[in-house]
């Protein structure tokens, strides 16, 4: 049965819809999109004839009821052939399959052919352009999907990074353990779902040590027994090798025994170097002890909890680790922020061999041009650190692009090269979604502006381009250039700097493109070629990543 919750066609699926019925009104057919609601959304007159508004409605209608009865789940997309007064083609408008194979319609597309005695040869011609017509529409649909997918994942992603930044910028506060721990478990709560958590400390008492309940909320029910248990269950699970204890009934029975109100259980430990305590267990080369554990049960909106879980609450966890041992592990937390973020430009450059390390680059160029700015006019620090997360992010877009395209050897047709220049779009609209991200949206967008107003995607010209796009624009190109692709070796770096002198005023800013020519143009690339992260004057890729991302929370 179809989708009757599935939403209309939408108004930028009926723009694509009716350019393409404009190039077919040039061959003086009629063409029209039937709703599932049974109206007429797009209707495109070919001149020659009328089309009778009530047969269009009558046609698409009767197309919609075959295509939900049939159920179509194979990669065949039908066309209908609908004869009496005029002859009329069609062709259901399916989305991707769901997870039963089964695509539901979302309309029906029709050719108007006019009398059926004149319609000749030409009727497997129209037949094939709406097939591939419907075969676009079900493939722009998936990318919608996809790109929406992305943005919540970066969502999620991005609000573990203010969760974890919120923990470690309370670390400086003056507080006690359980006013700290609490705001763990209440900040941890706001994005993962349980029925409750808790934290146990290790504390001395009656010359015992023993786990008590320090923060927590839900329902979650600790006693003397449970803490004793959990702690030697998760020695277990860490003597093992592994990072947290998880068990449930999902795939299999549970391994240990719980109470009855346990469906599924997650516990990780908050460690201290080993002082010699006989708790210790061993890690890597050295010995951690468990001064402490972090406990949920019962997963709201998943049937168990999962690798994700583990990592966000093992980062937590470590977190109030750090807080209660005065701060050790902060550093680790640091290397937290920036690694999400690598890891984020990594899948997008890991879509093409040859733009490894590209978006990296491209951050460490921006921010060189910006510093080199600063030296001549006033420049906050907290904009260079935008330009410089501009220059990261700014081909985030591209992964709503099909990595055939990205990767093709050879020159582009109109159809692929207007599917690239899409790329800036996607990539703003992903960032415009979380507000924290949306002063560096402008350098995602305008990346690709050109100063004489020939660029895309709004070819704006002059200082209607924002300063943080001219600068991601240069670093970008220079980048490019000295970089080899797969349709063209790298040029030299004189060559580089050649063709971006003579862009001067037309794709580059005059002055934007004067400063970069005349700084030290040798010591940018002796840092480019030994991965300069490392070796940038300012200070260390995860110390300097920390900071810039700092001016976003």
């Amino acid at each position: 049965m179809p989708n009757i919750a599935a939403p209309a066609l939408d108004a930028s699926q009926r723009r694509d819809l009716e350019k393409f019925g404009e190039r077919l009104a040039r061959f003086g057919v009629n063409f029209a999109v039937v709703s599932t609601e049974g109206s007429l959304v797009v209707r495109v007159n070919g001149g020659r004839f009328e089309s009778d508004g009530g047969r269009l409605l009558e046609a698409g209608r009767d197309i919609l009821a075959r295509a939900t009865q049939q159920q179509y789940e194979g990669a065949e997309i039908p066309v209908w052939q609908l004869a009496d007064v005029s002859l009329l083609i069609g062709v259901p408008l399916l989305r991707p399959p769901v997870a039963s194979g089964y695509r539901d319609p979302a309309g029906v597309a029709l050719v108007d052919l006019g009398d059926p005695a004149s319609g000749g040869a030409n009727v497997e011609h129209f037949q094939e352009m709406l097939r591939l017509s419907a075969r676009n529409f079900q493939t722009s649909m998936r990318t919608e999907e996809q790109i929406e997918t992305v943005g919540v994942e970066l969502a999620r992603v991005y609000e573990e990074l203010v969760l974890l930044h919120r923990i470690s910028t309370n670390m400086r506060v003056t507080e006690s353990d359980t006013n700290f721990l609490q705001l763990a478990c209440d900040s941890l709560t706001d994005i993962v779902l349980v029925e409750g958590i808790a934290v146990l400390l290790e504390r001395v008492m009656d010359g015992d040590r023993r786990l008590v309940v320090a923060a927590g909320s839900g329902l979650i029910d600790i006693d003397d027994a449970m803490a004793a248990a959990l702690h030697g269950r998760l020695s277990e699970e860490l003597a093992r090798g592994r990072e947290a204890l998880l068990d449930s009934e999902v795939d299999s029975p549970f391994r240990y025994a719980w109470p009855a109100s346990v469906r599924n259980i997650i516990a990780v430990p908050l460690c201290a170097k080993d002082k010699g305590d006989s708790g210790a267990v061993r890690r890597g080369k050295g010995t951690v002890s468990v001064i402490g554990l972090m406990v949920a049960v019962n997963r709201v909106d998943k049937p168990d909890f999962d690798s994700t879980d583990i990592k966000l609450f093992t980062s937590v966890a470590s977190g109030c680790a750090v807080f209660v041992e005065n701060g050790r592990l902060f550093n680790d937390l640091k290397e937290l922020f920036v690694g999400s973020l690598k890891a984020l430009t990594n899948s997008i450059d890991a879509k093409d061999q040859y733009t490894r390390g590209h978006s990296e680059r491209v951050a460490l160029i921006s921010r060189w041009i910006a510093e080199r700015m600063a030296e001549q006019e006033p420049l906050e620090e907290d904009q260079i650190h935008k330009i410089y997360l501009a220059g990261l992010l700014h081909d985030i877009g591209k992964i709503g692009i099909d990595e055939s395209v990205l990767r093709k050897n050879g020159k582009l047709t109109p159809e692929e090269r207007a599917c690239i220049s899409r790329h800036p779009s996607i990539g703003a609209s992903i960032l415009r979604g979380i507000k924290q991200m949306r002063e560096i949206v402008p350098g995602v967008l305008c990346h690709h502006e050109r100063v004489d107003g020939h660029g895309y995607p709004d070819g704006l010209q002059g200082d209607e381009i924002p300063l943080t796009g001219k600068i991601v624009g240069l670093a970008d190109s220079f980048d490019a250039m000295t970089s080899r692709r797969t349709y063209r070796d790298a040029m030299s770096v004189g060559h580089a700097l050649d063709e971006i002198r003579k862009g001067l005023g037309t794709q580059f800013d005059l002055k934007i493109g004067t400063i970069f020519l005349e700084s030290d143009i040798d010591r940018l690339w002796e840092i480019v070629q030994e991965d300069g992260q490392e070796n940038y004057d300012t200070g260390h890729f995860a110390d300097y990543g920390v900071e810039a991302i700092g001016t976003l929370l």
